[in-house]
């Protein structure tokens, strides 16, 4: 079903696209219509419309059509999981009391080195010569 409304939608935008391209302008009499008739005034009221005009209203109104189609059609697609009656398991995470202290290295004070200084490490604050 998606396939065929994707299609139609497809084909419609198509032809919507080749009948504006077909489609005259307002300004394309502009030359002509200063010393035309009340009809064709400058970008004025232009009568009636054509064949093509209201072609193109219908088309556009079935391309909105098949947009709210594929918009509703993918909404079905992406319903939650508790819709589907899929169960999910619950995570495996241990609770914090229940976590071992037995994983973590112990360490003894007196296996901690102290930090000494070695003599030359230091800046001495002087400032080079340039």
């Amino acid at each position: 079903m998606e396939q065929i409304v994707l299609i139609v939608h497809l084909l419609l935008a198509l032809t919507i696209i080749g009948l504006i391209m077909l489609q005259q302008g307002k300004g394309a009499d502009m030359g002509a219509s200063f010393g035309a008739g009340a009809s064709q005034t400058l970008l004025g009221s232009t009568g009636s419309a054509n064949v093509l005009t209201r072609a193109t209203a219908w088309l556009v109104a079935a391309f909105f059509a098949t947009s709210f189609g594929l918009a509703i059609i993918a909404t079905e697609k992406t319903r939650s999981v508790d819709e589907v009656d899929i169960a999910v398991p619950a995570a495996q995470q241990p609770a914090a009391d229940e976590a071992s202290t037995d994983d973590l290295p112990a360490v003894e004070q007196g296996d901690v080195p102290a930090a000494t200084p070695v003599e030359g490490d230091l800046p001495t604050g002087d400032i080079p010569e340039a």
